[in-house]
Parts: C-alpha cells; structure tokens; sequence
C-alpha cells in the first residue's frame, strides 16, 4: 500500500521579512511530522504587491532547509520570483527550487506578476503531486489540465479573505470528487501584508471522496495533518 503523510501549515506571516517567516516556516516543518508540508500562497514574503523577489539560492532560505534536512520533509513555500511570478518553491534537505509559477493572477494588486506558463506536477516517493495557487483553485480548467498531467493529488496555497473559508472548502471538494484525487489546500491565517488585514485559516486536506481527512481552525500557527493511501484513490 502506497502512502503519504501531508500536512498543511498556516504559520505567522510577517510581510516583507522574509528572515522571520522562514524561521517560522522551519518550527512548522519540524512540528508537523510529514514527509510534505504545504505552505499558503506568499507565505515567505507576505502578500503585497511590493514583495521581494526571491531566488532558489537565497541564503536566507537556509534554515527551512536545514530544517527540511533533518526532517527528512519536503516543503512547498509560497515566493515572489523572478519574472515576476507568484511561485511555489520545493524546497528540501538539498536546496530550493521553483515549482510553479501561478497561472491566473488577478485584480489590481496582482498587476505586478505574469502568469505562469501552466499546470506542473511533481513527484514525491511515488505520488503525483499537482500544484496550484489560489485564483487557480477557481478556475476549472486548471484542475482538469493538472488531472490530466495523471495526478494523486491537487495542492495548492492560497490566501483569502476570512469569510471565503467555505468557498475553499467547497473547491476542494469540487476536485477531489470530480477528479478521484486527495486535494489539500494550505489557506493563511491572520495577517498577511496590506492586501490582507485578516484571512480566512481553516487549512484542510480532502479525501478521494470529498470527505475532510483533516482540518485545521483559524488559528495562526495551526497544522493539518493526514495520510494519504493510494487505495483510496478513484482513479486507481
């Protein structure tokens, strides 16, 4: 039987110090006893539209890697990158590299970055994993060009507003039914720079089936975790 332990964080977010959240980031990695660990959208630099571009070799990202080392873990961070794109980066015991880049940025605060050039998946002992940053979590023809990449999973950081946790939660629902997948959706808690005074928390993983696997509050700080079984996939 094939599984995988994943947790979604949703740790402070100081915008704009970069140093800060990856400590913080470390201490989530460390606390969460996965082999994945999804991170919200921004969630290194904050959400604005001003934040520091970041790359895979930045030395400051060295203690989310120390952290990924010694945790045998995998992380999924959200950066501003060169481009400019909002990106995913993995980062693991061996260093930081870019993911994905967003492919639906939106609104006025979003002017700034490029849309990505399209769905990626990635691999993890086995399991396919498919990513996604939030406005492409509305958009339905982003999950069906990942499925049909042959994914396990649909994961995605995001940042919303707080009442839009059970938009979230209905989306995520939506794929793992639609799709036969799991879908675990790492949302940010509290604040999260200038575009978001507040956000909605209430990180969660879903199962194959639309049923919630785990879920967290709308706590800052809160992680969820769960095991993912590849039998329970529908497409399997």
């Amino acid at each position: 039987m094939r599984s995988l332990i994943l947790a979604v964080a949703q740790p402070p977010v100081h915008a704009l110090d970069v140093t800060a959240n990856v400590t913080r980031h470390a201490a989530a990695v460390r606390a969460a006893r996965a082999r994945v660990v999804v991170f919200p959208e921004l969630s290194l630099t904050g959400y604005d539209v001003e934040a520091p571009l970041i790359a895979p070799d930045d030395p400051r990202l060295q203690p989310l890697v120390d952290a990924c080392a010694a945790t045998d873990t995998i992380a999924l961070a959200g950066a501003a990158i060169a481009g400019p794109h909002i990106a995913t980066l993995r980062i693991d015991g061996e260093g930081a590299r870019v993911a994905y880049r967003k492919v639906y940025p939106h609104g006025s605060s979003e002017a700034r970055f490029r849309p990505g050039p399209g769905p990626e998946v990635i691999e993890v002992d086995g399991w396919r994993l498919g990513l996604a940053i939030c406005r492409d979590t509305g958009v339905e023809e982003h999950w069906a060009a990942t499925a049909e990449l042959g994914i396990d999973a649909y994961v995605a950081g995001v940042a919303e507003e707080p009442a839009n946790d059970v938009v979230v939660a209905e989306r995520a629902r939506r794929i793992s039914t639609t799709y036969g997948v799991w879908t675990a959706i790492a949302s940010c808690a509290g604040p999260s720079g200038p575009e978001f005074p507040e956000t909605a928390g209430r990180s969660g993983i879903w199962a194959p089936d639309g049923l919630v696997a785990a879920r967290a509050g709308k706590t800052v700080g809160e992680i969820a975790r769960a095991t993912l079984y590849a039998e329970q996939l529908a497409r399997v």
